[in-house]
């Protein structure tokens, strides 16, 4: 589980090489790539999967019989992750160092990203022959190129009573140094052009992130953890990844989906809170030769999972916790609750995961806000109230969530994807 887990963490440096990635998985797993502008002939026991504007990606299974007579079941994560965004004019020169222009992408924990080796990873719009079809390109610089450095603690002796970073003039990472012999450097432009082997003119646009390029890695003195960039959320997608993969149902469908910009609210058109999911339901549904009714029917007691991490109990910071609610690094994942609905779960579908675990031995734990902290929320709130079904929210629990580096239990990435295998398995057979 983890080796597949350490290879996405390494190649899914952006939302669109998450994509990249998930789609080599499922093209070698025998599954058919389909685009959304045009028809499709479906068949029983086929696989599919296809892609949105390159950073979303939906996949789906048919059982042998491509009947809706039993339910549709949904499992969903995000492709995005905190990390800086690279704005358009990025060079900057100051005394001598070329810098990037960047903003902070999501609730990224400012201070870790310091003292980092960083890279930068997306996607960038070249001049075309054909004005409304730009060329696309896509990058992932694999060796390091930027850091942000910080301050000495001899030019601030308050630093370790706390540290305040400026989004806009803090967060810039160094590139590479000035060549004072020539008048303007567009460094970065220039690095851009080399590596796409173009004039840099042609370059109009990018959408290009400025990722921790560290690698992940096991600690702890029986290797019981992971340590890793980007484990929210490459954890969730690749533990439906393989789910969806292993598993096989007789009756029914079996949907994955990966969207973008969960961490910035997901309402774009490749977020949940569009209706590309419901649009690729009825997608299904007509290309099976299914009414529009008989849709309704199966999707009232159809089922979701929006699969995000959760917050470990920290030990040095155990009051930060509700206090019978402590999920614990290793134990099991971790279903979440909020009497808010920024987890989307209830009573009854908890209660269906829970005979699920129980059924087949899988280890989980609740996670619950303490009453005087506001948490985060998750895509499953959002995507349910367009779907309406039921729905839990539930991941791995995990330390440091939204720093550049987290760390979670290993056996946890195991608990999930014998969860999710099970979901999208007739039961009775899927962990025989």
């Amino acid at each position: 589980m983890e080796e597949k887990l350490f290879h996405l963490v390494e190649k899914g440096t952006s939302a669109v090489m998450v994509v990249q990635e998930a789609a080599r998985q499922l093209k070698e797993a025998g599954f058919e790539e389909l685009s959304f502008s045009t028809g499709w002939g479906l068949t029983e026991n086929g696989r599919y999967y296809v892609r949105h504007h390159d950073t979303a990606l939906f996949a789906f299974t048919i059982g042998a019989r491509a009947e809706f007579r039993k339910a549709v079941r949904i499992g969903a994560a995000h492709t995005d992750f905190p990390c800086l965004r690279i704005k358009p004019n990025p060079d900057i020169s100051a005394g001598g160092y070329g810098q990037v222009n960047v903003e902070v992408y999501g609730g990224a924990i400012l201070n870790t990203w310091l003292d980092r080796p960083l890279s930068i990873s997306g996607r960038v719009a070249l001049q075309s022959e054909d004005v409304l079809h730009p060329e696309i390109r896509y990058l992932s610089v694999e060796r390091p190129l930027l850091v942000i450095p910080n301050l000495a603690i001899h030019m601030n002796r308050e630093i370790n009573k706390g540290l305040e970073l400026n989004k806009q003039t803090d967060m810039l990472p160094i590139l590479g140094l000035i060549d004072e012999n020539l008048k303007e450097q567009k460094m970065l432009m220039d690095f851009l052009g080399k590596e796409l082997q173009v004039e840099p003119e042609k370059i109009l646009d990018y959408e290009l992130w400025a990722y921790c390029a560290e690698k992940p890695r096991y600690t702890g003195i029986q290797e019981e953890f992971i340590l890793s960039p980007r484990l929210d959320n490459l954890t969730s997608v690749q533990s439906l990844l393989t789910g969806l993969i292993r598993g096989k149902r007789e009756i029914g469908l079996n949907v994955a989906a990966f969207f973008d910009h969960e961490e910035v609210g997901s309402r774009t058109k490749q977020g949940a809170g569009s209706l590309m999911l419901l649009t690729l339901l009825e997608k299904i549904n007509a290309s099976l030769g299914k009414t529009e009714e008989q849709m309704r029917q199966r999707l009232y007691d159809a089922f979701f999972l929006s699969v995000d991490v959760a917050h470990g109990l920290h030990p040095n910071q155990m009051g930060k916790m509700d206090l019978t609610n402590k999920p614990v690094l290793g134990r099991g994942l971790c279903i979440k609750e909020a009497g808010s609905q920024s987890y989307a779960t209830d009573c009854e579908a908890v209660a269906v995961i829970e005979q699920i675990c129980r059924k087949y031995k899988i280890p989980y734990q609740k996670f619950v806000n303490r009453s005087d902290l506001a948490g985060g929320g998750t895509l499953g709130s959002i995507a349910s109230s367009i779907l309406s079904v039921r729905t839990v929210d539930l991941g791995v629990p995990v330390l440091a969530m939204h720093s550049a580096v987290e760390t979670m239990g290993a056996a946890d990435m195991k608990a999930l994807t014998r969860l999710m295998t099970a979901y999208y398995s007739d039961l009775d057979e899927s962990m025989k």
